[in-house]
């Protein structure tokens, strides 16, 4: 009996946070939606979640292109069909690399800060403060990361696309030996506009998860412990569960939108 008691208990345990979790991204949309929009807050976390997270970006493209030019390069040669290097480097950068590394990045850099934030204002009681002042925090504090979110992603994402070509081009062109025309005239042959905006379209899914699962955690800080640690678990939690939530959405969107 007391393991079917604590099975029991552990269930409804799961099925309650899993309920709270959605009731607050429904909420989250909604004052997301509806205005009045604290835009100052909104261009605050723009230049934060956007912004300040163009290098990493940029770093990370430059080199995750030349990564797949170096291997596709070696793999596609064996078969006679080194040509198609330029199209394999930026389609499957603008489907699938860019935005999924992107959002990952983002959550590392920006959604933990984001989740220490707010955890730290709810253990010192300051959304309290909030709430007591007439103060929406759903308005305040988490609709303006979700938009910030929804627009940053998608630009952070085409810097991607747009340095992980470049970087592609530098290896298969510059070190490998690969033609210049034959580069871009088959990225130019094969690659179209549906393959970048499949991206776009992602990396707008994932701006919505990383705000929406780090304003979450932070949100709900206290039931994860006290202190410093319930802020240290609740910001693991984050990234952790907003980089699974992104796999698993990239997947589900590939397999059955695109």
């Amino acid at each position: 009996m007391d393991v079917v008691r604590y099975i029991g208990g552990e269930s409804i345990g799961i099925l309650s946070r899993i309920g709270r979790l959605f009731n607050f991204l429904g909420y989250s949309l909604y004052f997301s939606i509806t205005p009045p929009f604290k835009t100052d807050r909104i261009l605050k976390q723009i230049r934060f979640i956007g912004a300040e997270s163009t290098l990493v970006v940029l770093l990370i493209g430059l080199f995750t292109g030349m990564v797949i030019s170096l291997q596709g390069f070696h793999t596609l040669s064996r078969l006679g069909s080194e040509a198609f290097l330029g199209p394999m480097v930026a389609i499957s950068i603008m489907k699938e690399m860019a935005p999924v590394f992107t959002g990952i990045m983002v959550t590392a850099r920006a959604g933990s800060a984001l989740t220490a934030e707010i955890g730290i204002m709810r253990i010192t009681n300051q959304i309290d403060a909030i709430e007591m002042m007439g103060l929406n925090p759903f308005r305040y504090l988490v609709a303006p990361s979700m938009i910030a979110a929804f627009i940053s992603l998608p630009l952070l994402t085409g810097m991607f696309d747009a340095i992980g070509i470049l970087g592609g081009y530098l290896v298969g062109v510059k070190i490998l030996g690969l033609e210049y025309a034959t580069f871009f005239g088959e990225i130019n042959t094969y690659a179209t506009v549906d393959h970048l905006m499949e991206g776009i379209y992602k990396s707008m899914s994932f701006g919505i998860i990383i705000s929406w699962v780090s304003c979450y955690m932070g949100y709900y800080t206290g039931s994860s412990g006290f202190g410093a640690e319930g802020v240290s678990k609740s910001t693991t939690g984050a990234v952790v569960l907003a980089a699974v939530m992104i796999l698993v959405w990239d997947y589900f969107m590939t397999a059955f939108l695109f």
